[in-house]
């Protein structure tokens, strides 16, 4: 008994050090950028030697790998509280509270969203286990599962899947392979545009590409929001007053 105390009281240490690692390296980039985040300067912080912090990360790689999982798990666990705030037999609303959480998620935290981003998650390792992998593939799970969940209720209409041009039809079935999604593949397709419309004004907003025409983007996020709602036959409703 008393080595398995020991054990575990080792293990607590290990992870508490981890957190703080992680917790380091997202300081220096909120601080300084991705070029700030190096195993030296994260080392530093601590108050620790470099190859110390290697006998936790075995590389820089593999640090940014599991900063950018938390990055992940936070943002699908704060969009999966908003969109259970809302009663399923409203998919309108969830839908809506699921994408105003990630774009306010996205505005607060600007350095760890581009990060996120900079490289897709399916191309940064080849490790089916990798942290960032996983933690990614639930985030994506938090819309796709939605979007069936809409489907199953009610099916939206949907550009015919023979309509598409040859190289999409391909590309919409390997994905639909590879995602196991129950959509059919028309669905999956229109699942895709609306997610390819979302992120793509939302990263126009974080990375400041539309201040020459907007100070407020607000309302034209909402706009887009309406018409994703429209796409879905479901009804938007107006974010709340706070």
């Amino acid at each position: 008994m008393p080595q398995q105390t020991s054990s575990s009281r080792v293990q607590k240490r290990r992870q508490a050090t981890l957190l703080e690692i992680r917790s380091t390296a997202r300081q220096l980039l909120r601080k300084h950028g991705p070029t700030g985040v190096t195993v030296n300067a994260v080392a530093r912080e601590m108050g620790m030697s470099g190859p110390a912090v290697y006998r936790y990360y075995a590389s820089h790689d593999a640090l940014v790998e599991a900063v950018i999982a938390d990055f992940y798990q936070e943002l699908t666990t704060t969009m999966q509280a908003a969109r259970d705030a809302c009663p399923p037999e409203r998919p309108g609303r969830r839908l809506a509270a699921t994408c105003r959480s990630l774009r306010a998620w996205a505005i607060d935290h600007p350095g760890e969203f581009s990060w996120m981003f900079a490289s897709p998650v399916h191309a940064a390792t080849d490790d089916p286990e990798s942290p960032r992998l996983r933690a990614g593939q639930q985030f994506e799970k938090v819309f796709l599962d939605q979007f069936v969940e809409i489907w199953e209720q009610h099916p939206y209409p949907a550009t015919p899947f023979e309509d598409l041009a040859p190289s999409l039809q391909e590309q919409i079935l390997d994905y639909a392979a590879r995602s196991q999604s129950p959509l059919p593949p028309e669905a999956l397709h229109q699942f895709l545009t609306s997610w390819i419309r979302l992120y793509g004004l939302l990263c126009m907003e974080v990375l400041h590409q539309l201040d020459f025409a907007y100070s407020d983007l607000e309302p034209v996020f909402e706009e887009n929001l309406k018409e994703l709602c429209a796409m879905h036959d479901l009804q938007y409703e107006p974010p709340q007053a706070s």
